[in-house]
């Protein structure tokens, strides 16, 4: 009978300070973006940088009792939960590594090659959240341009248009920065079969499409918002060209009621 691992995955809406969490778990290992500690109940976890929890091979209730004790935390705040995922691998004998019915099958499941399985289904998760925040962008985007179908034009006051530009610059950011897409886990350059697993989550995910897509909705927004920009400031000199003419005119008005 096959061994079946399970690993479930929890994005919140902030990041984790991994410093201060390393303080809280005094028996965790600290990599480059996670932390990794063994839990109460069986089974491991690994909390991300960018705002993941994921669980592998811990039930229900040390599930629960592991967000419990996150919760009391330095950095606990996991009151806005967005996205959750799980993702099944089972240990058969098999040739090559595999994706079949939505599940990982492998021949064995080291911790190396456990720990790229959390890594990845954490960055689908994370994804997810983006995405979910960019089709907001793109509805909200929507609403100025709508102004600028119906009217012709848009408010001169840019102050919501600028913090709503200063936003998708900062998601573009922050999803460059924390999903990693394109950098391979160390395990796959120490183990051959893990290259083979690296590319069948990444396929299963499909993490690079979702990525380009990601990347060019938000180059879309952009480049709608910086066109409303130029608009809004053309239509500000426009206002204040025609207040400096009135003003001139006043001026004139007033010296010919003087004499």
């Amino acid at each position: 009978m096959p061994t079946v691992h399970t690993f479930h995955a929890l994005a919140y809406i902030e990041n984790f300070s991994l410093k201060e969490l390393a303080t809280h778990y005094p028996e965790s290992k600290r990599a480059h973006q996670y932390l990794c500690y063994s839990a109460a109940a069986g089974g491991n976890v690994f909390i991300y940088s960018f705002g993941v929890v994921v669980f592998f091979d811990v039930g229900q209730a040390g599930r629960e009792g592991e967000l419990l004790r996150l919760r009391h935390a330095p950095t606990g705040m996991l009151d806005a939960q967005i996205i959750s995922e799980e993702f099944t691998v089972r240990e058969v004998d098999v040739a090559r590594p595999d994706v079949a019915d939505g599940a990982l099958v492998v021949d064995i499941l080291t911790f190396e090659r456990a720990s790229m399985v959390a890594l990845t289904v954490a960055q689908s998760a994370a994804m997810e959240y983006y995405e979910r925040i960019v089709d907001q962008m793109f509805a909200d985007t929507d609403v100025f341009v709508e102004r600028l179908e119906k009217r012709g034009n848009i408010s001169i006051f840019t102050a919501k248009l600028q913090r709503f530009i200063g936003a998708a610059i900062s998601t573009r950011s922050e999803v460059i920065s924390v999903l990693h897409l394109l950098d391979k886990p160390d395990v796959v350059w120490d183990d051959a079969g893990a290259e083979r697993i690296y590319e069948e989550l990444r396929a299963e995910f499909d993490l690079v499409d979702r990525y380009q897509s990601l990347e060019l909705k938000q180059r879309s927004v952009q480049e709608s918002l910086s066109l409303l920009t130029d608009i809004a400031r053309d239509r500000r000199l426009v206002f204040l060209e025609a207040s400096v003419i009135v003003l001139i005119l006043v001026e004139i008005l007033l010296s010919l009621l003087r004499r």
